[in-house]
């Protein structure tokens, strides 16, 4: 298989290129580098400097020819899009039907989309499964949603195959150790434990300790990025095979706390790694909690490396990497 990733020099992008390259198949990465890093693209991969927002750029490299595209290239940051609309509508939105019609154009018509659990908005029932109503509650998560939307119509309207995989939180690193380049500016729990623990933070600010909880803290559904490439792999060949779309949850369906991932952090790096109770930020559940079904059923995937213990110790390994360099 030949398959073109749209930001496939960022985090997750790094670990599904990797994963389609374990196999065998050609892998071209396209990114611009605001948050990707030059250093994680892997050897072997062909390289596209270029924003998805500059139509040209992206039609001349899908006019090099590929069986399938993976969209990895959107903002994500959930509290920002609630700020600047206009940039995630303009990256998230604009950014993708540029990609489509490209895609379309140039008889690329397999499109694998990074979605999100933000699709889902407040939980409505736990575990969330696909049926669950989709309203979310971030501009980040509607234009998820409206990504969808579009790639649904242009598969009636096109004939393009999809799937769209909704992330719940994606966490680790490479459990071959492979990739070293950390996220920039990360605004996720672990990565923020792991920078208390090396003392790039003074503290971790752990948001409501009474919530209905066992021990009062938020729990989610965490998920290797091991795992997240895993299933990249996995979509691009139920599209290819099967000629059909499908809508996926990527979840452990095991819930952690924030106080027990600090707890677990503590364990395994040996670090003291203060925390703070702070109160709750408006719009927390209590719970997020995936169903991941469907994706064992249609897909065959399951969550392989998404435990507590290997999610810490992978992330602990490439942050005393960087920190001793």
């Amino acid at each position: 298989m030949k398959v073109l990733l749209f930001g496939g020099a960022g985090y997750i992008g790094t670990h599904v290129a990797m994963a389609f390259m374990d196999r065998g198949d050609t892998v071209g990465i396209y990114d611009n580098l605001s948050t990707g890093l030059r250093s994680n693209v892997p050897e072997g991969a062909y390289f596209y400097e270029g924003d998805i927002l500059d139509r040209e750029h992206v039609s001349a490299v899908l006019s090099e020819g590929w069986d399938a595209a993976v969209h990895l290239a959107a903002f994500k940051a959930a509290g920002e899009s609630m700020i600047k609309p206009e940039k995630y509508s303009e990256n998230n939105i604009t950014g993708s039907l540029i990609i489509m019609t490209e895609c379309e154009k140039h008889g690329c018509m397999n499109f694998i989309l990074s979605s999100s659990a933000a699709t889902y908005g407040e939980p409505q029932y736990i575990p969330i499964d696909e049926n669950h109503p989709t309203n979310p509650e971030n501009y980040y998560g509607y234009t998820k949603l409206a990504i969808e939307q579009n790639l649904a119509w242009y598969s009636k309207l096109r004939g393009m195959h999809f799937a769209a995989l909704r992330y719940f939180n994606a966490a680790g690193y490479d459990t071959e150790g492979r990739m070293l380049g950390l996220e920039k500016n990360p605004a996720n729990l672990l990565p923020i434990i792991m920078e208390c623990a090396c003392g790039m933070r003074e503290k971790v600010g752990i948001f409501g300790t009474d919530y209905d909880t066992p021990d009062g803290t938020c729990i989610r559904d965490y998920v290797h990025v091991t795992d997240l490439a895993d299933a990249h792999v996995a979509a691009a060949d139920y599209i290819m095979k099967n000629s059909k779309n499908i809508i996926v949850n990527l979840g452990s369906e095991t819930g952690i706390s924030v106080r027990e991932m600090v707890e677990a952090a503590r364990r395994i790096t040996g670090k003291p790694i203060p925390s703070e109770d702070q109160p709750r930020r408006p719009g927390d559940p209590a719970r997020l909690v995936a169903s991941s079904s469907l994706a064992h059923k249609e897909l065959g995937w399951t969550a392989k490396h998404s435990d507590v213990d290997t999610l810490i110790s992978s992330t602990w390994k490439v942050y005393l990497a960087n920190t001793a360099r």
